[in-house]
């Protein structure tokens, strides 16, 4: 195919090889060679002099033009002054910058960040010897059996024979085009090996995207935003096992809407600035953890189908945005973790999905590429530029956002390759097994990366097996996490607290069965937007009994959990007991705090995070066996359970104990390790709370009498469905 033709059919892999200049210093000749479109004439400028070179002539009346021209040496730079039938126009001619845009790929495979150093669309100063460097965004797409890559974009009314891109050893395509600033609008147009067209698909790397119908990505700048949170970068880097982490889960679209008047649909970062981050001061909260801000098309996947990685989601606005939000909760004291979701994605069109007509991102075979769940394509775990790209994200998210943690979404199904799949629709392992190999040296690699780069900052693995040392260091053959979610703990609990509490007297192992193996994780309690969706039905709704009742349950199983050793994770909603489940085309329903029952549930979420932070019992040994004992874990007949937390060396004593059923037990007997004075810190059955008030002693002396094979005792009044908390004084 000629040249022309090449050009434009846009199929031309080698533009570096035919456009721009060439210098032959043996004859002094300068050949110039440009293919501009609607062009009607073209003169070269340079740039250091601002002196013509010369007309280029348009070959056979195509839109290519070429020039030789008599010169003791090559331009420095050179402009193309460029007229057609509507209007003149200069650009600096993108073609004259061979090595700048090879550079993209020299080192990107020496380390995973230069994924995101490198790749996409990346500002850079042209310095090539003029007075002052020139503008200009670089760009480089991963397409190794793609024909023909072409930039488009609202720099050239995305016509795809403008900008055709040079291919390059590595598989990357790669232009430096001059002039292309931040905001800028662009995609790919790729040609598959067998040179047919696929959809214009977004850049797998791209740093900022629009929303549907164009999902195109936009041209950033990272570095024009300040931060102003170096000092709870260094309060980060205190000892998390250690510290009190109460962590607020969070969709952002659904949390609050706007006001009915409002044109705007969603609340926007600088709104949540204002509403969201003092709500979580003023109840206590030491993290907030967003559901997945990674760009993604399908409100309803409530973002975890991801189309942009690198991207956050420009529903809520812009990426400086976002950085300002994040940095206002640091500025206040609060953590952020996102949902990070390597495990799939989705097969839109402008997506990963067969990107260059091939499977360069997920597996080729169904049976390991394709997940029945969520009908969603799975990364191809073993693939090195695959792994590179899903590490380099993690690393990315902290780096540029300061994220403070990643929640990894779904592990279980990257681990097991048979996850979902019935015999005949998986493919064993090299051992005949179904653990994923590739998948968990994935999953080893990103978090050592994380926690060697950025120390100061956590990841957490949702797990729902018992897939061993998920939260234990990889020198200990563990997969790295900080830690992991109990779904053990979340499912056995709600089971039980579900329960009529004449009946729970029969299912009483399942409330203390999650201390078996409390200690074999650094584990995070979750009660998550997972648990109050699809028909579950709110925290409050899955309580047995009347009204009263039902909220006296949430009220003594939400202190059980604050006792429980384990960080602590909650959804939206849980804190003012909302009746009915999350919906994410709505909001919190607000509007029940104009009842005495929410306002109490809310007053009591804002106690128990206050009391949690305050106790060191209570959190410092939340990952040892030094930090709990139990008091008496078989009274079944009751449904009476008691236990200790203690901070470090014992210096702290925290009694907590629940009343399951709605039977007071006047005068009971409690046995305690100490003799001496004991205070009540907590009743979940105050007023204040919309409790009944049941009359419970504030301070009380203990007793030389052997009980609960503790030396000493107290004597309380428990009241009905409650969790009490008394600390050891002296």
């Amino acid at each position: 195919m000629q040249l022309e033709q090449q050009l434009q059919h846009a199929q031309c892999a080698s533009p570096f090889n035919q456009l721009g200049p060439r210098f032959d210093s043996a004859k002094s000749i300068l050949s110039l060679t440009a293919w501009v479109p609607h062009a009607l004439s073209i003169k070269a400028v340079d740039l250091k002099t601002g002196l013509e070179i010369g007309e280029l002539k348009q070959v056979n009346g195509t839109h290519l033009f070429t020039g030789d021209f008599k010169a003791q040496a090559a331009p420095l730079a050179y402009s193309l002054h460029i007229t057609n039938a509507d209007t003149h126009y200069e650009i600096v001619d993108p073609y004259q910058f061979k090595e700048q845009a090879y550079h993209a790929v020299h080192f990107v495979d020496h380390s995973a960040q230069n994924v995101y150093k490198q790749l996409g669309a990346q500002l850079v100063s042209l310095d090539v010897g003029l007075a002052q460097p020139i503008k200009a965004t670089r760009f480089a797409v991963f397409a190794p059996n793609a024909s023909a890559v072409s930039l488009i974009g609202d720099f050239n009314f995305w016509d795809g024979s403008c900008l055709p891109m040079q291919k390059t050893d590595f598989g990357y395509w790669v232009l430096v085009v001059p002039g292309i600033r931040p905001g800028a609008k662009y995609k790919y147009q790729i040609k598959d090996a067998a040179g047919n067209s696929l959809p214009h698909k977004a850049d797998p790397v791209g740093f900022s995207a629009e929303q549907y119908p164009s999902h195109t990505s936009v041209v950033y700048d990272h570095n024009a935003y300040q931060w102003q949170d170096s000092d709870w970068i260094k309060h980060a880097q205190k000892d998390k096992y250690r510290t009190p982490m109460s962590i607020y889960e969070i969709h952002l679209g659904s949390w609050k809407r706007p006001d009915r008047d409002s044109n705007e649909t969603y609340l926007s970062y600088r709104d949540l600035v204002k509403e969201l981050i003092p709500y979580i001061k003023d109840m206590g909260y030491t993290h907030l953890e967003l559901l997945p801000v990674s760009e993604f098309p399908f409100d309803g996947s409530w973002g975890y189908q991801p189309v942009g990685l690198f991207s956050p989601t420009s529903r809520f606005g812009s990426p400086d945005d976002f950085k300002y939000f994040v940095d206002q909760c640091h500025q206040n004291g609060i953590g952020v973790i996102i949902d990070w979701v390597p495990a799939h994605f989705p097969e839109d069109g402008h997506g990963l999905a067969r990107f260059d007509g091939t499977h360069v991102y997920e597996y080729e075979d169904p049976r390991k590429g394709w997940h029945p769940d969520w009908n969603s394509c799975i990364y191809d775990f073993g693939k090195d530029t695959v792994r590179q790209f899903l590490v380099a994200n993690a690393l990315f998210w902290i780096d540029k956002f300061h994220i403070d943690g990643l929640r990894v979404d779904a592990v279980a199904s990257m681990l097991y390759l048979d996850y979902s799949r019935e015999d005949g629709e998986w493919i064993p392992n090299v051992d005949g097994g179904n653990h994923n190999y590739e998948a968990i040296s994935l999953l080893q690699w990103m978090n050592r990366e994380v926690y060697e780069k950025f120390p100061h900052a956590m990841t957490i693995a949702e797990e729902s097996t018992s897939f061993p040392k998920v939260s234990r260091p990889l020198f200990d053959g563990g997969l790295g996490f900080g830690f992991k979610w109990n779904m053990g703990w979340m499912h056995d609990s709600l089971h039980y607290i579900s329960k009529d509490p004449s009946y729970r007297r029969y299912h009483h192992n399942e409330i203390t069965f999650s201390m078996v193996y409390a200690f074999d994780e650094n584990f995070v309690l979750p009660i998550s937007h997972d648990e109050v969706v699809h028909g579950k039905g709110s925290l409050l709704r899955k309580m047995p009994g009347d009204e009263w009742q039902q909220a006296a349950n949430l009220r003594a199983y939400a202190a059980f959990m604050y006792g429980h050793p384990g960080k602590k994770l909650n959804f939206m909603g849980n804190e003012i007991g909302q009746a009915a489940e999350w919906n994410h085309d709505s909001s919190v329903n607000w509007h029940l705090l104009e009842f005495e029952k929410h306002k109490g549930i809310q007053s009591l979420y804002r106690d128990l995070n206050g009391l949690y932070a305050k106790y060191p019992a209570l959190y410092e040994l939340d990952s040892s066996h030094a930090g709990f004992e139990w008091i008496d874990h078989g009274n079944a007949e009751q449904s009476i359970l008691s236990f200790l937390r203690k901070s470090d060396g014992q210096q702290q004593k925290i009694y907590c104990i629940t009343n399951f059923t709605p039977v007071p037990r006047d005068n009971f007997l409690l046995g305690v390790q100490d003799e001496g004075t004991y205070q009540l810190l907590m009743n979940t059955d105050d007023k204040k709370y919309w409790g009944s008030g049941y009359k419970v002693v504030k301070k009380m002396t203990s007793k030389a009498k052997s009980w609960n094979g503790q030396p000493a005792a107290i004597s309380i009044n428990l009241p009905p469905l409650a969790s009490l908390f008394i600390i050891f004084k002296g």
